[in-house]
């Protein structure tokens, strides 16, 4: 092997031991949920072991990350994200991210309507955050009936029946950040 690779295999056990302790898991609960044992589990994040894709796979099924960012592979091809729309309940969602797991990315677009929809609130597992671009977004949200104008956003888990659509018929435009339960969106400034 050359230097490079050394460097990058090198780099995956301190890399996998501060995920690991970012994520507040122990190598025993890792170990039961991987099937790799943990003296394994501990001689790879200290460096004592070589990575192998055996030992990787599971590991970034757990973290639900890319075999990627595992290993710190630089990033390679184009870096554009192919916007392709998707249309689902008269709306259009335009992907604004391409990472496996974790939080998605998305620019919404409710279309303009002669008539406002009446809501139909529905529940799906996951976190949401929204943040209005233009237009007045309508969300009904439990109990609540909320109107958002632009620059306004909001928050919630999605086991909660909600609902989207247009305040007063005209187009919404919003950005859309979803995650699985338990991910929420997390802005920190520096001081």
């Amino acid at each position: 092997m050359d230097r490079e690779t050394d460097d990058v295999l090198d780099a995956v056990g301190p890399r996998l031991r501060a995920l690991r302790r970012d994520r507040g898991i122990t190598l025993a609960a890792l170990a039961a949920t991987t099937g790799v044992s943990e003296s394994t589990l501990s001689r790879l994040e200290s460096g004592q072991r070589r990575a192998t894709l055996e030992l990787l796979l599971p590991l970034a099924r757990t973290y639900d990350v890319p075999l990627d960012e595992l290993v710190g592979a630089p990033r390679t091809g184009d870096p554009r994200i192919h916007l392709k729309p998707i249309s689902r309940f008269g709306m259009t969602f335009i992907p604004l991210s391409r990472r496996p797991g974790g939080v998605h990315a998305f620019k919404m677009i409710i279309p303009a309507r002669p008539r406002p929809l009446e809501p139909t609130p529905q529940t799906h597992e996951g976190f949401e955050w929204l943040y209005v671009l233009n237009g007045r977004l309508r969300l009904v949200l439990g109990e609540r009936d909320l109107t958002l104008p632009p620059g306004e956003a909001a928050e919630f888990d999605t086991s909660v029946p909600h609902w989207l659509g247009s305040a007063d018929g005209g187009v919404v435009e919003l950005l859309i950040l979803f995650g699985l339960q338990g991910v929420r969106l997390h802005v920190r400034a520096d001081r």
